[in-house]
C-alpha cells in the first residue's frame, strides 16, 4: 500500500479522535502488508495463504496472521467466508472504495463536515476539481 494512503489514513484517524465519539480504522504496516496480498489475489485465501504471501524482514506466527486478518474483518476491510473449519478471506472493496469509504467516514464523524469538504475542495488539485466537477454534472438535479 502506498505510504501516503497511509499517512492519509493515519492522519484523519489522529485528527478525528475524541469527535462524536466515533474513529476511523487506520491501518499497521502489517495489515497494510496482509490488504496488499489480499487485493494481489484472484481467489479468496486461507491464513496459511496469506501467511506465504507476505515478505516481511521478520518471521511471522501462523496466530498473527490470523488475527490480523480478524482485525481487518472486524474493521471492514476484509470479508470472509467458512470453508470447512477454517475461513477464507478476500478484501471487502477495492482499494479505491474502501480508500473513498474511508473518506466518507471522516466526514461523517466529522464534528463540522460542511467545513472539511470545504477546506478539502479548497485544497483540490485541478485536475481532482475537474474529475469532481465532471461527477456533479453526472448526477440527477435533487440526488
Amino acid at each position: 500500500m502506498p505510504r501516503h494512503v497511509l499517512l492519509a489514513w493515519r492522519i484523519a484517524a489522529r485528527t478525528l479522535a475524541g469527535t462524536k465519539g466515533a474513529h476511523v480504522a487506520e491501518l499497521g504496516r502489517l495489515e497494510a502488508a496482509v490488504m496488499d496480498v489480499l487485493w494481489q489475489a484472484d481467489q479468496p485465501l486461507l491464513v496459511r495463504d496469506v501467511l506465504d504471501g507476505l515478505a516481511t524482514d521478520r518471521a511471522l506466527a501462523y496466530t498473527t496472521v490470523l488475527t490480523v486478518l480478524d482485525n481487518l474483518h472486524r474493521k471492514g476491510w476484509a470479508a470472509r467466508e467458512k470453508d470447512g473449519k477454517a475461513y477464507r478471506y478476500r478484501p471487502a472493496g477495492t482499494r479505491e472504495e474502501i480508500t473513498a469509504r474511508t473518506l466518507r467516514q471522516v466526514l461523517e464523524t466529522s464534528t463540522d463536515p460542511d467545513l472539511v469538504l470545504l477546506h478539502f475542495a479548497r485544497s483540490a488539485s485541478k485536475r481532482e476539481l475537474h474529475i469532481l466537477k465532471q461527477v456533479l454534472h453526472e448526477r440527477e438535479p435533487g440526488e
